[in-house]
């Protein structure tokens, strides 16, 4: 009788966790309806906790020019997210905070690397668990309502972590990934990740080409 009991509690866990996942893909990659404001009609919409992932070099110079021009009260606060190994990044988005006069509303950490370059594929599977682990840490911190990221590595775990917690009810964050003008005939692989998991709410490129080898990726020209 218990083992029973056991059983369809188990179904029935299963039947509504996939029911979710059906349902989170369906949404992904259509307009998420933002909050209501709580103050009186015809009131500003409230501002969005974003997630900017930043990456080594030309990553990096990229979400720069591409944050230069964005409508930043919408984006508020601002969580800037690059490897551990990589500080260059993390100065220039302070510099860009400060000549904006708002790095009072911007926050700047550093996550493990999935995997450095020429890393074996053998000792990549710890660091990538250890990650994933920092990653979540802080998903939960930050839980944020957009995320911002153009390729680098280390997009990917918290990008399937923000995937979770959208199957699991925890937040739902739509995630934003351009990808690098370098990218002329095919994606980075983490691109590919995203894209084909289906993980990207929108995912833009910068050659048509792509976009045709790609068609639920949207062209729009090159961004740099």
């Amino acid at each position: 009788m218990g083992c029973a009991v056991a059983i369809t509690l188990l179904i029935a866990a299963a039947t509504l966790i996939v029911t979710r996942l059906l349902y989170v893909l369906h949404r992904t990659g259509k307009p998420h309806k933002p909050p209501k404001p709580s103050s009186s009609k015809g009131s500003a919409p409230q501002p969005l906790s974003t997630l900017i992932v930043l990456g080594s070099g030309g990553h990096t110079a990229e979400m720069i020019n591409l944050l230069s021009v964005l409508q930043r009260d919408r984006f508020a606060p601002r969580f800037y997210i690059a490897a551990a190994t990589d500080n260059m990044s993390l100065q220039k988005a302070r510099l860009l905070e400060e000549n904006a006069d708002e790095s009072s509303s911007s926050q700047f950490m550093q996550i493990y690397r999935s995997r450095e370059v020429g890393q074996s594929y053998f000792t990549s599977v710890l660091t990538t668990l250890i990650a994933l682990a920092h990653g979540l840490w802080l998903m939960i911190r930050i839980r944020p309502q957009v995320i911002l990221c153009n390729g680098p590595g280390t997009c990917v775990p918290l990008c399937v972590i923000a995937f979770i917690f959208k199957v699991v009810g925890i937040r739902w964050s739509s995630v934003f990934y351009v990808e690098s003008i370098a990218r002329v005939q095919r994606l980075s692989l983490s691109g590919l990740l995203l894209y084909k998991l289906r993980i990207a709410d929108q995912f833009f490129v910068q050659w048509p080409q792509l976009q045709k080898k790609y068609p639920r990726a949207h062209y729009v020209g090159c961004l740099m």
